[in-house]
Protein backbone atom coordinates (compact mmCIF):
# COMPACT_ATOMS: atom_id res chain seq x y z
CA UNK A 1 0.00 0.00 0.00
CA UNK A 2 1.39 3.50 -1.08
CA UNK A 3 0.48 6.41 0.92
CA UNK A 4 -0.10 9.89 -0.38
CA UNK A 5 -0.43 12.86 1.80
CA UNK A 6 -3.77 12.81 0.46
CA UNK A 7 -4.36 9.54 2.00
CA UNK A 8 -2.56 10.34 5.49
CA UNK A 9 -5.24 11.44 8.49
CA UNK A 10 -4.80 15.12 8.97
CA UNK A 11 -3.48 14.82 12.59
CA UNK A 12 -1.03 11.22 11.85
CA UNK A 13 2.22 13.83 12.38
CA UNK A 14 3.43 12.26 9.26
CA UNK A 15 4.80 14.87 6.58
CA UNK A 16 5.28 14.35 2.70
CA UNK A 17 8.83 13.72 3.43
CA UNK A 18 7.56 10.30 5.55
CA UNK A 19 6.08 9.05 2.27
CA UNK A 20 7.83 5.99 1.27
CA UNK A 21 8.37 6.48 -2.35
CA UNK A 22 8.62 4.22 -5.16
CA UNK A 23 12.17 2.47 -6.96
CA UNK A 24 12.71 4.29 -10.44
CA UNK A 25 13.09 0.96 -12.40
CA UNK A 26 13.62 2.94 -15.57
CA UNK A 27 16.57 3.89 -14.54
CA UNK A 28 18.25 0.72 -13.60
CA UNK A 29 16.90 -0.95 -17.16
CA UNK A 30 17.80 2.20 -19.24
CA UNK A 31 21.33 1.40 -17.48
CA UNK A 32 21.35 -2.16 -17.76
CA UNK A 33 20.62 -1.94 -21.21
CA UNK A 34 23.06 0.83 -22.41
CA UNK A 35 25.80 -1.66 -20.54
CA UNK A 36 24.84 -4.68 -22.63
CA UNK A 37 24.84 -2.78 -25.72
CA UNK A 38 28.34 -1.70 -24.77
CA UNK A 39 29.33 -4.99 -23.50
CA UNK A 40 28.03 -7.32 -26.28
CA UNK A 41 29.56 -6.14 -29.28
CA UNK A 42 33.06 -8.05 -29.50
CA UNK A 43 32.18 -11.15 -27.76
CA UNK A 44 28.43 -11.83 -29.30
CA UNK A 45 27.71 -9.15 -32.45
CA UNK A 46 31.39 -9.03 -33.76
CA UNK A 47 30.86 -12.80 -35.18
CA UNK A 48 28.14 -12.36 -37.55
CA UNK A 49 28.24 -10.48 -41.00
CA UNK A 50 25.11 -8.48 -40.46
CA UNK A 51 26.08 -7.02 -37.50
CA UNK A 52 30.26 -6.84 -37.54
CA UNK A 53 30.01 -3.74 -39.84
CA UNK A 54 27.07 -1.87 -38.74
CA UNK A 55 26.01 -2.47 -35.06
CA UNK A 56 23.02 -1.64 -35.86
CA UNK A 57 21.94 -4.59 -33.00
CA UNK A 58 23.68 -2.58 -30.28
CA UNK A 59 22.52 0.88 -31.31
CA UNK A 60 18.73 -0.57 -31.33
CA UNK A 61 20.21 -1.43 -27.14
CA UNK A 62 21.44 1.98 -26.45
CA UNK A 63 18.43 3.57 -28.19
CA UNK A 64 16.04 1.60 -25.71
CA UNK A 65 17.90 2.06 -23.00
CA UNK A 66 17.82 5.70 -23.53
CA UNK A 67 14.13 6.01 -23.83
CA UNK A 68 14.22 4.43 -20.40
CA UNK A 69 16.73 6.24 -18.91
CA UNK A 70 14.81 9.50 -20.09
CA UNK A 71 11.35 8.16 -18.47
CA UNK A 72 13.48 7.96 -15.48
CA UNK A 73 14.28 11.25 -15.36
CA UNK A 74 11.40 12.60 -16.01
CA UNK A 75 9.19 10.72 -13.21
CA UNK A 76 12.47 11.52 -10.95
CA UNK A 77 12.42 15.25 -11.65
CA UNK A 78 8.81 15.56 -12.53
CA UNK A 79 6.84 13.83 -9.52
CA UNK A 80 10.09 13.30 -6.87
CA UNK A 81 7.32 12.77 -3.75
CA UNK A 82 6.43 9.34 -6.09
CA UNK A 83 9.55 8.23 -7.51
CA UNK A 84 13.57 8.49 -6.28
CA UNK A 85 16.12 9.05 -9.00
CA UNK A 86 17.43 12.28 -8.50
CA UNK A 87 20.58 11.70 -7.61
CA UNK A 88 21.38 8.54 -9.50
CA UNK A 89 19.06 9.12 -12.60
CA UNK A 90 21.67 11.85 -14.43
CA UNK A 91 24.87 10.05 -13.09
CA UNK A 92 23.71 6.97 -14.99
CA UNK A 93 22.31 8.75 -17.79
CA UNK A 94 25.83 10.54 -18.45
CA UNK A 95 27.75 7.23 -17.52
CA UNK A 96 25.15 5.81 -20.46
CA UNK A 97 25.36 8.63 -23.28
CA UNK A 98 29.76 8.37 -22.47
CA UNK A 99 29.18 4.64 -23.35
CA UNK A 100 27.79 5.16 -26.60
CA UNK A 101 29.72 8.26 -27.36
CA UNK A 102 33.13 5.80 -26.66
CA UNK A 103 31.25 3.05 -28.53
CA UNK A 104 31.14 5.12 -31.24
CA UNK A 105 34.28 6.30 -31.22
CA UNK A 106 35.77 2.62 -31.08
CA UNK A 107 33.50 1.06 -34.01
CA UNK A 108 33.17 4.59 -36.48
CA UNK A 109 37.34 5.91 -36.01
CA UNK A 110 39.28 3.23 -34.53
CA UNK A 111 37.70 0.22 -36.45
CA UNK A 112 39.14 1.93 -40.07
CA UNK A 113 42.60 2.87 -39.20
CA UNK A 114 43.37 -0.50 -39.54
CA UNK A 115 47.53 -1.71 -40.44
CA UNK A 116 48.58 -1.56 -43.89
CA UNK A 117 49.10 -5.38 -45.45
CA UNK A 118 52.84 -5.42 -46.52
CA UNK A 119 52.22 -8.79 -47.60
CA UNK A 120 48.99 -8.44 -49.68
CA UNK A 121 49.96 -8.38 -53.74
CA UNK A 122 49.56 -4.85 -55.58
CA UNK A 123 47.44 -4.34 -58.45
CA UNK A 124 48.78 -5.96 -61.63
CA UNK A 125 51.34 -8.18 -59.79
CA UNK A 126 51.70 -12.00 -60.47
CA UNK A 127 49.59 -14.04 -57.57
CA UNK A 128 51.58 -16.40 -56.12
CA UNK A 129 50.53 -19.71 -56.55
CA UNK A 130 48.49 -21.63 -54.65
CA UNK A 131 45.66 -24.47 -53.68
CA UNK A 132 42.47 -24.80 -52.07
CA UNK A 133 39.39 -27.36 -51.99
CA UNK A 134 36.17 -26.47 -54.01
CA UNK A 135 33.14 -26.84 -53.16
CA UNK A 136 33.00 -30.67 -53.81
CA UNK A 137 36.29 -30.99 -51.61
CA UNK A 138 38.78 -31.80 -54.12
CA UNK A 139 41.90 -29.70 -54.20
CA UNK A 140 42.56 -26.88 -56.98
CA UNK A 141 45.68 -24.65 -57.71
CA UNK A 142 46.02 -21.65 -59.19
CA UNK A 143 48.62 -23.27 -61.74
CA UNK A 144 45.59 -25.48 -62.61
CA UNK A 145 43.18 -22.91 -63.81
CA UNK A 146 45.35 -20.86 -65.88
CA UNK A 147 46.59 -24.08 -67.86
CA UNK A 148 44.60 -24.91 -71.10
CA UNK A 149 44.09 -28.27 -71.63
CA UNK A 150 43.79 -28.13 -75.62
CA UNK A 151 44.52 -25.28 -77.72
CA UNK A 152 40.71 -24.93 -79.20
CA UNK A 153 39.69 -23.27 -75.67
CA UNK A 154 41.37 -20.04 -75.06
CA UNK A 155 43.23 -18.83 -72.27
CA UNK A 156 41.67 -18.88 -68.89
CA UNK A 157 41.45 -16.04 -66.42
CA UNK A 158 40.95 -16.21 -62.94
CA UNK A 159 40.06 -13.20 -60.69
CA UNK A 160 40.75 -13.02 -57.30
CA UNK A 161 39.21 -11.13 -54.09
CA UNK A 162 40.81 -10.38 -51.09
CA UNK A 163 38.41 -9.60 -48.37
CA UNK A 164 40.08 -7.79 -45.80
CA UNK A 165 38.49 -8.06 -42.24
CA UNK A 166 39.24 -7.05 -39.04
CA UNK A 167 37.72 -9.91 -37.22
Amino acid sequence: MNNTPEDLPPNSGATETAVKRRANVALGWGFLLSLVAFLSYIPVFAKYPVTRDVPWVNFLLFAVGLVFLFVGLRRAFAQPSLYRGKITGPILTILSVAALAFFCFMIFSLGKHLPPSTQAPKVGQKAPDFALADTRGATVSLASLLSTSDASHPTKGVVLIFYRGYW
